[in-house]
């Protein structure tokens, strides 16, 4: 057979190693497990951090003020040295919209060795931690909630779970994410695609899994764990922080829950590639552990697994050969395939499943930039902060 041929077989085979023995991660059937209405609801603290969100507040906070929950909660919306008016514009709208009692505060700048979000989200759970509630919710600034939102998270982790045996310590979706633009539309639901890839629902929420991951935008995770787990400080290094603290969650004894949302939206806007490229590269390479064997690596298995069927199809059908052009188009078929539960997921055109090869080559230049940047000692750069080596989360 031709190197074509054996190019395409490799392609495909790691498409039929995908499609079966990597959790189902296409499938986007996990959203909130049974949930189970306590005898007494539980007291919540909502902790969100804020670091320059006077644009997106207007968007998101109104819908906390006005979570339908029937046990006490409040919010503490810790303003993380913003330049923006962040603090003001949070307390007028809690003075418009009414609601839950909303609390302000400022930490001072991280100490060395904590990133920015990490060092808000310890001050805000120290302050809410006064009031003792059983649950934390720990929501970005740009997430919007429907106003049941809060009322069935703590109803999910207060679920018997799938065993039957007891509730969870964690539960966490995957917010849907905006997909207005152009290029919102082409990348997004890629993301979370990929994402699922790496992090495969089914195998993260199975009882026992070693797996642990969570969407940090939307986490609700109970006290008593956060305190046995040391969080945040335990992770204050952590560039991807909710991995790393869905991580220190199970490594504490505690049980995970990670899915889809429906009930939780980011109104963040992403209208150019830039955005989304600087939003991906931050951490890319710290996913990768910074560590140069497993970026080629990591390189070579997107040219396989993404690029190599389309690229195969054309030059195979242009040298006439049948073997490399079937093998080649089946992949493409079957990455295609996997694509589509997103897309529907996204309500976006099923049409747009093939074009998956060319987001792929976006995500790969976009880790390669990640690496460079690291390489040049720009490392991790977020709302005007900059870690030089950020860490990941180690693995116990």
């Amino acid at each position: 057979m031709s190197a074509l041929a054996w190019t395409a077989l490799g392609s495909l085979a790691a498409w039929c190693w995908l499609l079966l023995g990597q959790g189902f991660f296409w499938r986007t059937d996990q959203r909130l497990p049974g949930r189970q209405t306590p005898a007494v609801w539980p007291d919540v603290a909502v902790v969100v951090p804020a670091r320059d969100e006077a644009a997106v507040l207007p968007d998101s906070l109104p819908s906390l003020l006005g979570q339908r929950y029937p046990g006490r909660a409040e919010i503490v919306l810790v303003d993380d040295n913003s330049g923006d008016g962040t603090g003001e514009v949070a307390r007028s709208l809690a003075e418009r919209h009414g609601g839950l009692p909303l609390r302000v505060v400022t930490p001072g700048e991280p100490e060395p060795g904590w990133t920015g979000k990490l060092w808000a989200l310890r001050h805000g759970i120290a302050l809410a931690r006064a009031n003792d509630p059983e649950f934390l919710l720990l929501t970005d600034a740009d997430i919007a909630h429907e106003r049941d939102s809060l009322r069935e998270l703590v109803a999910a982790a207060h679920g018997s779970g799938d065993a039957g045996t007891g509730g969870y310590d964690l539960v966490s979706q995957m917010a849907r994410l905006r997909v207005e633009s152009v290029w919102e539309r082409l990348v997004v639901p890629a993301f979370v695609y990929f994402f699922a890839q790496l992090y495969p629902f089914r195998r993260i929420n199975s009882a026992g899994a070693r797996t642990a991951a969570a969407a940090g935008g939307c986490v609700l995770l109970r006290t008593a764990t956060a305190v046995r787990a040391n969080v945040p400080a335990s992770i204050r290094h952590a560039v991807i922080d909710d991995v790393a603290l869905a991580r220190a969650v199970r490594r504490a004894g505690g049980r995970v829950w990670l899915g889809l949302a429906e009930r939780v939206h980011s109104v963040r806007p992403y209208p150019r590639l830039a955005d989304l490229w600087r939003m991906v590269s931050r951490s890319a390479y710290t996913q990768l552990r910074h560590n140069p064997l497993v970026l080629a690596a990591t390189v070579a298995g997107l040219v396989l697994v993404y690029l190599a069927p389309p690229v195969v199809l054309a030059a195979a059908t242009a040298a006439g050969d049948p073997v490399a052009a079937w093998a080649a188009g089946l992949a493409w078929a079957v990455m295609a395939g996997t694509y589509a539960p997103m897309l529907r997921y996204y309500r976006r055109p099923l049409l747009l499943a093939p074009t998956l090869p060319f987001t792929a080559l976006l995500y790969l230049l976009m880790t390669v930039d990640s690496a460079v940047r690291h390489h040049r000692g720009r490392g991790a750069a977020w709302k005007g902060r900059t870690y030089a080596r950020p860490e990941a989360a180690p693995d116990r």
